[in-house]
């Protein structure tokens, strides 16, 4: 019996085929997908050696991150915009290089782009028609860089564009022309005088926010967007405010006007804005309280510090009377003035919350 054991042993070891390596991959397949490729044979389609055509794909440009449509090139050293960026990318991120020159078909293809930042390079051009390749772009970050102009033919889908500290000095009539859907423009730190624009440069939009600080401005630009909830004028040269230069922005409730040179404010100019919620007039030349504060009804806060404030009178904030007043202040800065803050009546913060919320000092020459 055990002749016979052996000798059937023997003849199927005679019958087996010897191990043959065809490919690295076979020292990687699993237990189950070997024993798979041995049951159906060669045909199917299992074999190592039978390479699948990988499926397209956009590739990453080098030395760049993607990852969920999000492409971060920042901080790279790169002189121009890199090429092979994913098609589906929705948010393209370039601050921080060298790039000088934004060329035609930079961004072709990018169908799906919702953000471009492009802040502190050194860029000085723009080809006309670079970013109406982009029909679904809503914000264009293109601050800390050298244009001279507002770059042309910008998406009618953009909301949201961030031009500052560039060397800007004239706004043309319609450089914003079909940008309906246009919400904030931040375009302080360039070298704009009150010539530099030009009347109908804004026509068209319906802005909430517009920054213009930093700038030569000596007046407040004619012919904003009446549409207005925010407008910042800080950091100019501005020296009076007139009865025109805010009766058209009845939407405002946050006007800033530090920084300036304010020594005048014209009786009834502030009464245009009857929603007015934040009032910024710090380091001016004011030598008194702006007449009408009294009658803006949803006052809250009014910065009056470091000015040329002598004396407040117990009318100058609040109004005469209960009821008159729907929102009372919340914050009333007045350092930094030579006024002689002891001399002043308590009745005249009887519209305040507490006394927290104003800010008085020593005035210090």
């Amino acid at each position: 019996m055990k002749d016979l054991l052996l000798f059937c042993y023997c003849v199927m070891l005679s019958n087996a085929l010897p191990f043959e390596q065809r490919g690295f991959w076979d020292f990687s397949m699993d237990d189950g997908l070997t024993m798979m490729r041995d049951a159906e044979g060669e045909g199917s389609g299992l074999d190592p050696k039978v390479d699948s055509p990988a499926p397209p794909m956009d590739l990453c440009p080098f030395g760049c991150q993607c990852h969920l449509r999000v492409v971060q090139c920042s901080d790279l050293g790169l002189t121009s915009v890199p090429k092979n960026i994913p098609k589906d990318t929705t948010l393209l991120d370039l601050q921080n290089n060298k790039i000088t020159e934004i060329k035609k078909d930079d961004f072709k293809g990018l169908h799906q782009l919702y953000a471009l930042v492009l802040v502190n390079n050194k860029i000085s051009k723009c080809h006309e028609n670079a970013f109406d390749q982009l029909p679904k772009l809503q914000k264009l970050y293109i601050s800390k860089n050298s244009l001279e102009e507002v770059p042309r033919n910008l998406p009618g889908s953009l909301v949201e564009l961030r031009i500052h500290e560039n060397k800007i000095k004239k706004i043309p009539k319609n450089a914003f022309n079909g940008l309906k859907n246009m919400n904030c423009i931040e375009m302080g730190g360039n070298p704009l005088e009150n010539g530099g624009i030009d009347a109908g440069a804004f026509d068209g939009l319906k802005l909430n926010y517009l920054r213009i600080s930093e700038a030569k401005l000596t007046g407040v630009p004619k012919g904003l967007p009446s549409s207005l909830n925010e407008l910042h004028l800080d950091h100019n040269k501005i020296q009076a405010i007139e009865m025109e230069d805010l009766n058209q922005y009845s939407n405002l409730y946050r006007l800033g006007l530090g920084y300036n040179n304010i020594r005048v404010i014209e009786n009834g100019s502030l009464s245009a804005m009857p929603i007015l919620r934040e009032l910024h007039l710090d380091n001016n030349k004011l030598s008194k309280v702006p007449q009408g504060l009294p009658d803006m009804r949803f006052l809250q806060v009014v910065y009056l510090h470091s000015n040329n404030i002598t004396q407040i009178g117990v009318n100058d904030f609040c109004p005469v009377g209960f009821g008159v007043k729907r929102a009372y202040y919340n914050g009333i800065s007045l350092f930094n003035n030579p006024v002689p803050y002891w001399e002043v009546q308590p009745a005249t913060f009887r519209c305040v919350t507490d006394r927290l919320a104003i800010q008085f000092g020593n005035y210090k020459k």
